[in-house]
Parts: structure tokens; C-alpha cells; sequence
């Protein structure tokens, strides 16, 4: 299992993330990510590599 998070201080939400994702983990709200559906995380990293701030991380739990 793995846990995706999103510091919001980095965050600019550009949608890069959501628009990556291949099972929609995150949704803009509020003008940043937000791992709405957290537990369909693949661990796939394609989040965390198209994150130009680095404000993605995925965590194996």
C-alpha cells in the first residue's frame, strides 16, 4: 500500500499531478492537490516526477 501527500506550501496547483495520475488520486481544491482517493495509489511515481515543486511524496506502507 502506498500513501501519497501533498505539502501545500509547495503546492501551486498546476494539475500536473491529477492530470498524470493513472487511477485519479488527486483533485484540485482550493487552488492545490488533494489525494482525494489516497487508496488507489500504485506507487507509480508519475506524480512525484511530474511535480516541478516537489511537493508530492509517496510514502510504502
Amino acid at each position: 500500500m502506498f500513501t501519497p501527500t501533498v505539502d501545500h506550501e509547495k503546492c501551486i496547483g498546476c494539475g500536473e499531478c491529477e492530470e498524470v495520475c493513472p487511477v485519479d488520486v488527486y483533485e484540485i481544491q482550493d487552488e492545490k492537490a488533494v489525494p482525494v482517493n489516497a487508496e488507489e495509489c500504485l506507487g507509480c511515481d508519475s506524480c512525484v516526477e511530474v511535480c516541478e515543486q516537489g511537493a508530492i511524496t509517496i510514502e510504502e506502507t
